[in-house]
């Protein structure tokens, strides 16, 4: 962020001004967050009263399922769930997360010590380098990437060393490639596979890679996989925790905002090595309460309920992406057709203007590749969160621009 974005905010006390300090300098190591920014950009084309088309922050558009927001509403009117909960969460949820994880992935997991509840997965990646990081420690990011793997690690006062994803290597991040030195000075190693924002799933072999890295040089691994529930034409996402070894060197973040349409409710775990999940556990007790109660059965509503919600979604985005893959396509562009997550990353000239070109003149929204790390130059993301009649819309839209 450049110091211009940096306000002296001043302030008049017993008729003398004042004013106040500026912020701390890892501040200035901080870029804005992306969709903040975006959001600003929507807001001042809605206020000429464009018609925007919002296919930029992959938030789901798909409502709760019924059966998880009943079971919300009854556990918030009970008493007993309106005192602070537990740090770690509650027993049954954790216990919840366990049978989901062995059921799902066949991971077996001890509720009591290999299971942490989240404030969604966020939280927990945000977090975790403050348990591990020391100033000046490496820590291993994807780029493009989730921009939380970097903040996080910038508030730590940590250096992040990005990891290249392109479409030569499947978007999958080269370990050979990472200079010794840096891997010897790295604590933590971020993966995120089916991943964001490029929609690659993890190629065959290559978690058995990150674990062996891993044991190498010593590093904990952190796998967000928010998205493994998303898949489509029969794909499975695996866990990395199903490889032998995985729970000697990382753990797993997950959440229930994109799986179950729960993006405001805030619920998610880590689980994992036992140890690893102590000291994140540690930070959070001191920077956050725990996760309201009645969320927490309303999370274990929807683990352990009926999944036909997870399935029927998936349906419907795989209706979206193939209305927008078909018409990207038929405009001139080339991209793969994504197995997993709901986007879909559009190579383009210079992701900025292009951006720019859509939002200004058809009031469309989506996100520029650059925006997710330096790899990201060269791409936009759409997020396939819109109904299909709006999908054709931006399709017809971008079909009276100059591309």
């Amino acid at each position: 962020m450049q110091t211009e974005f940096l306000p002296i905010v001043k302030y008049y006390y017993s008729g003398r001004k004042r004013v106040l300090p500026m912020y701390a300098d890892r501040m200035s190591n901080l870029p804005p967050y992306l969709f903040a920014r975006i959001d600003e950009m929507k807001a001042a084309q809605q206020k000429k009263g464009v018609d925007i088309i919002d296919l930029g922050v992959g938030d789901p558009d798909l409502p709760t399922p019924e059966h998880i927001v009943r079971s919300l509403c009854s556990a918030a009117k009970d008493p007993e769930n309106h005192h602070y909960p537990s740090y770690a969460g509650m027993p049954a949820y954790r216990s919840a997360v366990a049978d989901w994880y062995g059921k799902r992935f066949g991971v077996t997991l001890d509720a009591g010590s290999e299971v942490l509840a989240l404030m969604g997965s966020k939280d927990g990646i945000a977090h975790i380098a403050e348990a591990f990081v020391n100033p000046g420690d490496y820590v291993l990011a994807p780029s493009p990437g989730y921009p939380v793997y970097r903040t996080g690690t910038l508030f730590a006062e940590g250096k992040v060393h990005d990891m290249p994803l392109t479409r030569e290597n499947g978007f999958v991040p080269v370990l050979e490639d990472i200079p010794k030195k840096v891997a010897r000075a790295a604590k933590l190693l971020y993966i995120n596979y089916p991943n964001n924002p490029t929609a690659a799933v993890a190629p065959d072999g290559f978690y058995r890679e990150v674990v062996d890295f891993a044991r190498e040089h010593d590093i904990i691994v952190v796998s967000d996989n928010a998205y493994s529930e998303i898949t489509f034409d029969g794909y499975r996402a695996p866990s990395f925790l199903e490889i032998a070894g995985a729970m000697e060197v990382g753990i797993e973040m997950h959440s229930l905002s994109k799986t179950y349409n729960m993006t405001g409710w805030r619920i998610g775990m880590a689980v994992g090595n036992k140890d690893i999940l102590s000291g994140l556990g540690r930070v959070k007790t001191n920077v956050d309460s725990g996760v309201f109660n009645a969320v927490q059965h309303a999370a274990i509503t929807a683990l352990s309920g009926p999944q036909t919600c997870v399935k029927d979604a998936c349906t419907i985005y795989e209706e979206r992406r193939d209305v927008l893959i078909a018409g990207l396509r038929d405009l001139g562009f080339d991209m793969p057709t994504p197995k997993a997550t709901f986007y879909v990353w559009l190579p383009v000239d210079d992701c900025m203007s292009f951006v720019a070109k859509l939002l200004n003149e058809a009031g469309i929204v989506a996100t520029p590749g650059v925006g997710f790390g330096a790899s990201g130059e060269g791409y936009v993301r759409f997020a396939i969160t819109r109904p299909v009649a709006r999908i054709k819309e931006a399709i017809e839209r971008m079909r009276r621009l100059d591309l």
